[in-house]
């Protein structure tokens, strides 16, 4: 049943009422909108579709399904689209320098359809790593009443009787440039085609999954939204809920800084750990709790990593997929016997109006699945991913332990200027069992771009080298990554940092259990070093990737590229 609405103080007011806006008007009239529709609330229904990739191919299905539910709850859903850039497409090349600037990319123009047009409320629907983050920006940013829905994942390959992921055929390439007799290349095209069946993000605890668990666990999604794969068509209730939810939220004026607040950022903080999830969360949480005040920074984070339980047994560095945690009773399972065990706050808002205390009264948790153990009984006592400081990286560095049976390693240095030179000497073998791989000049400005490493790092995995050597690097890692493997290592190289500085047979030091990684250098040597040091020059003097290597912060502090709540002077929901 339709209500009369307010919209003194809605952003909309100012291209629907008064004699002023009649032009306006007459654009919604000629898009099929009756007075009513345009006396009622407009939500943006934000989708990250394309056909870049499956993560991204059913996201239309349910951006049309969240609209329904924004009818149903009587407001006027807006739909659009923005861009994503799909890592697994991107990996291994130049492409990936543009992943992580799609994040910052995605957060503006959904801030710039949302401002150029006045709506209300924002439902965001993403499916690919950095379109997660992305859109949440946006959302703590604008601070209109916001929902976020993940677009689900893929379902698991099937391959030789065993479950499969893309993380498979990566690695399977390291394994098959190694002359291995498991994995010719007739084998590899088999399981080229078998190991990604259809629509939907990467199905292990990889950036996406991880960042739809952050999504749940900081009260931004509807409890169990992500659990479901993509091609799912179920998903597309949680889609209708959605808009219907969103309009609650427009009813009530409850808005994603409410909801986002400090102990909420340390709730999604140990839902990561607690999965074993990817490291770029490192990156997104401090991002996310930049756009609304939040201090919240890779020290943060990694205080919380260290004393979170690592309890989800998920893949990379366990034995399920994202379907099978979903099954097992995804995040409010998860937050059941964290909350049990006093680990979560559980006073923190959700869309639903509810805490999360309150939520969970309805969950009892499941002693008969296996893939989440309960918070008291931990694969391991602390968290999955760990930060590392030391003179190597006085700004911190990032490793994901999950899996993990040496969390030490001390060896000589083998120095890259960049991915691609790594990976020729990874390709040709040209490295040995010690060795500590340092891959620099990947940093956010360095890159430009911060590049992930799969390649390389599957590529030394399907070696059998992945327990053998370490790599560290000023880049980032995939969620998918696993071995001795450390990223976000700071100040990066393009910066002056002991990274860049580095040269070949440097003893380097790492400690995941004491949380350290050092250099064997004195002070006094790194500053002789560094009187010779000057930064590189990149190929990319214009365009995107220039605008911003000029305009990033560091790592650590989100690789952000504005001011963000230190310089807001009006919040765009009280325009």
């Amino acid at each position: 049943m339709s209500k009369t609405w307010d919209k003194s103080k809605l952003p909309s007011r100012h291209v629907t009422e008064g004699p002023a806006r009649a032009p306006h008007r007459s654009y919604y009239y000629a898009m099929g909108l009756s007075t009513k529709d345009i006396q009622k609330p407009f939500v943006g229904v934000a989708s990250c579709w394309n056909e870049a990739a499956p993560c991204n191919t059913a996201l239309m299905r349910q951006a049309h399904a969240v609209s329904e539910g924004v009818k149903e709850a009587d407001g006027t859903p807006r739909e659009f689209c923005t861009i994503t850039v799909t890592d697994g497409i991107a990996m291994g090349h130049e492409g990936m320098r543009s992943s992580l600037v799609s994040r910052d990319w995605i957060a503006d123009t959904v801030e710039l359809t949302m401002r150029g047009h006045s709506y209300d409320a924002l439902v965001g629907v993403a499916g690919c790593d950095k379109s997660l983050p992305g859109m949440m920006m946006a959302m703590l940013r604008l601070n209109v009443p916001s929902v976020f829905l993940y677009g689900g994942s893929i379902m698991p390959g099937s391959f030789e009787g065993r479950d499969v992921t893309v993380l498979d055929v990566f690695e399977a390439v390291g394994a098959h440039a190694a002359g291995s007799n498991d994995m010719d290349s007739d084998k590899l095209r088999a399981l080229e085609k078998v190991a990604c069946p259809g629509d939907g993000a990467c199905g292990g605890q990889f950036t996406a999954n991880t960042m739809a668990c952050v999504s749940e666990a900081i009260g931004l999604a509807l409890p169990l939204s992500s659990a479901m794969p993509a091609p799912w068509t179920d998903r597309d209730g949680y889609a209708r809920e959605s808009g219907r939810v969103v309009m609650d939220l427009v009813s009530n004026n409850l808005r994603p800084r409410e909801i986002c607040t400090r102990e909420a950022f340390e709730n999604a903080a140990i839902v990561v750990a607690a999965t074993g999830g990817s490291t770029n969360a490192a990156l997104h949480l401090p991002a996310m709790a930049h756009e609304c005040g939040v201090e919240f920074t890779l020290r943060h984070v990694a205080e919380v990593f260290e004393r979170t339980p690592y309890i989800a047994d998920l893949k990379p560095g366990g034995n399920y997929v994202a379907k099978d945690f979903g099954e097992a009773g995804g995040v409010p399972m998860l937050m059941r016997t964290l909350m049990d065990a006093k680990i979560v706050n559980p006073d923190c808002l959700t869309v639903t109006g509810k805490s999360w205390g309150d939520y969970l009264e309805g969950v009892t948790f499941d002693e008969t699945q296996k893939v989440i153990y309960p918070a008291g009984k931990p694969i391991t006592q602390n968290g999955g991913v760990v930060g590392l400081w030391g003179s190597l990286a006085p700004d911190g560095a990032i490793v994901k332990v999950a899996g993990l049976e040496k969390l030490q390693f001390t060896g000589k240095a083998r120095v890259f200027d960049g991915e691609e030179a790594c990976f020729e000497a990874v390709t040709n073998r040209e490295y040995e069992a010690g060795d500590v791989l340092v891959i620099r000049y990947e940093g956010p400005k360095g890159g430009p771009g911060m590049r992930e490493m799969l390649s390389t790092t599957a590529a030394i995995y399907g070696q059998g080298m992945g327990d053998k050597v370490a790599l560290i690097t000023d880049g980032r890692f995939s969620g998918a990554t696993r071995g001795f493997c450390i990223g976000h290592v700071g100040p990066e190289a393009q910066e002056g940092g002991p990274i860049g500085l580095l040269e070949d047979g440097d003893i380097i030091m790492i400690d995941a259990e004491k949380g350290t990684i050092d250099v064997r250098l004195t002070p006094a040597d790194l500053e002789d070093r560094k009187r010779n040091w000057k930064p590189r020059v990149t190929k990319y003097g214009n365009g995107t990737l220039a605008k911003f290597a000029k305009l990033v912060g560091p790592a650590h502090l989100g690789a952000v590229t504005h001011e963000g709540f230190a310089g807001e002077r009006h919040v765009y929901a009280d325009i």
